[in-house]
């Protein structure tokens, strides 16, 4: 059999073809799904990437109802058929950005080891990594707010969501315990909420910083009043959670 009669390789028979030329109504490629993009032959890990960058992107800027699949395969390089292919449907994909936003949390957060220090020092860590993440991560806001519109919906659908959170709650457990153990924490919080106001600290000042900064005046999101706010909400925390006198 000659070289041209031979069959491609399986792997080959799914990669995409090249994208289409970009118009005055398409978005330009951006960020890590351009970079992906330019690669003449992508394997299916680094095409389904691309896709759920450009798919977290799209889904930020105009929500679930709003986004288009056509426009998230143009900014991926890819054709659109393969979002299909790799996730059924547009909710499948966009499932599947947020599972994989809250991956990226989640696995930040154990890479603190919070266990392996001090519980005012954990505490302190936590708090702080939690608005460090939100400032350097606007989409991540924007999902939720969408996701809380729609009453969590896709969230309820996905069991890798719902059971990701255990470890962290666990962890938090751990280190009020310890906390507590050592006289440095008061015994009546728990962790879920402890957790749930650590968070809303931080992401109501982000999501609403722009009403905030016209409120009161002042440019909320300069780096000095970054600085000042992230400070102040871990001393906040770590003040609420110091045993009564």
């Amino acid at each position: 059999m000659s070289t041209s009669q031979r069959k491609a390789p399986r792997a080959v028979a799914v990669r995409e073809t090249p994208a289409p030329a970009e118009s005055a109504d398409m978005p330009p490629v951006r960020g890590r799904a351009r970079a992906l993009a330019n690669l003449p032959r992508r394997d299916a890990a680094a095409t389904q990437e691309a896709l759920l960058s450009a798919a977290t992107e799209e889904f930020a800027r105009n929500g679930f109802a709003g986004a288009r699949v056509d426009v998230i395969a143009a900014s991926a390089g890819v054709n659109k058929q393969l979002v299909y292919h790799y996730y059924g449907s547009k909710e499948g994909l966009y499932r599947q950005a947020l599972e994989t936003v809250y991956a990226q949390l989640r696995e930040k957060e154990q890479a603190l080891s919070l266990a392996d220090m001090a519980p005012a020092e954990a505490m302190s860590a936590l708090v702080g990594f939690s608005f460090d993440y939100l400032n350097e991560h606007p989409e991540f806001i924007s999902l939720l707010a969408d996701e809380n519109r729609s009453k969590g919906q896709h969230i309820k659908e996905s069991q890798p969501l719902l059971q990701m959170h255990l470890p962290l709650v666990e962890l938090l457990e751990a280190t009020l315990a310890r906390g507590v153990a050592s006289g440095v924490f008061r015994s009546d919080y728990d962790a879920v909420n402890l957790y749930i106001s650590v968070a809303g600290l931080s992401y109501f000042f982000f999501s609403n910083n722009h009403t905030l900064s016209v409120i009161f005046g002042k440019r909320l999101d300069s780096r000095p009043a970054l600085a000042n706010r992230r400070k102040h909400v871990i001393d906040f925390a770590l003040h609420a959670l110091r045993p009564d006198p």
